[in-house]
């Protein structure tokens, strides 16, 4: 997969298109990932104790990976991204401004 935990992505298709936001988590077997602030759901949660309280909150929900593009940080679009081998190593690059990603 090419969107990593921490990047900042914006969603392109779907209720949230046009929303941004950081990668909280990376779901690799199912191409899914969980985006701060995109595809909420409420999620209802019984009281597990004596005394604790019930209710409902709101949950970020998974997203498919193909769904987002990842923002660079230097020209500020949403990008595709690429690879480049640089001294034996895999590094990503941006396909508009060819910058190094992290």
């Amino acid at each position: 997969m090419k969107v990593k935990k921490g990047d900042n992505v914006k969603v392109l298709s779907g209720n949230d298109k046009g929303k941004t936001g950081e990668v909280l988590e990376v779901i690799p077997k199912t191409q899914k990932v969980i985006v701060k602030g995109v595809n909420i759901r409420k999620k209802h949660i019984k009281p597990k104790k004596q005394g604790e309280e019930g209710g409902i909150i709101p949950v970020e929900c998974a997203i498919h990976a193909s769904k987002v593009n990842v923002i660079c940080p230097k020209c500020g679009k949403a990008t595709r991204i690429g690879y480049v081998i640089e001294k034996e190593q895999k590094v990503r690059v941006c396909k508009k401004c060819n910058t190094k990603l992290k």
